[in-house]
């Protein structure tokens, strides 16, 4: 089972109904995730709620109406692994988007990884 993939489904699925806030089973790998698109800004606040069964709350951001995300697609699946050296990673969207790549060095957007020139794993897409 794909834990990420459900967390970008539950974040797409809840934009599609424009709801205020997601929330999500944590694992660090989804909290890493979900504060790299609070830092790039396409989501609001992030928070670890639970004792017993801990969630990430995910506070989607609007602008007159329209999500800040306009799409989401998952790269890299359990299935087919894609890994790229950071001469091959493109940009997503013409520089309006993100991709999140996991390195050696943590998980970090395109454009760190190839300011860096480190490749790795590309997880997914948001523009």
């Amino acid at each position: 089972m794909d834990t990420i993939s459900d967390m970008l489904t539950s974040i797409r699925n809840a934009i599609a109904v424009k709801k205020n806030t997601v929330f999500v089973p944590f694992s660090k790998l989804k909290y890493e995730i979900a504060k790299l698109l609070e830092k790039e800004g396409f989501v609001g606040k992030i928070k670890k709620k639970g004792k017993k069964r801990v969630f990430i709350e995910i506070n989607l951001k609007y602008s007159q109406e329209e999500p800040a995300i306009q799409g989401i697609k998952r790269i890299s699946k359990p299935g087919q692994r894609i890994y790229l050296p950071y001469t091959k990673i493109k940009r997503v969207k013409a520089g309006y988007g993100i991709a999140i790549v996991s390195t050696s060095r943590g998980l970090m957007t395109d454009r760190e990884a190839r300011k860096r020139k480190l490749g790795g794993e590309i997880i997914c897409e948001i523009w």
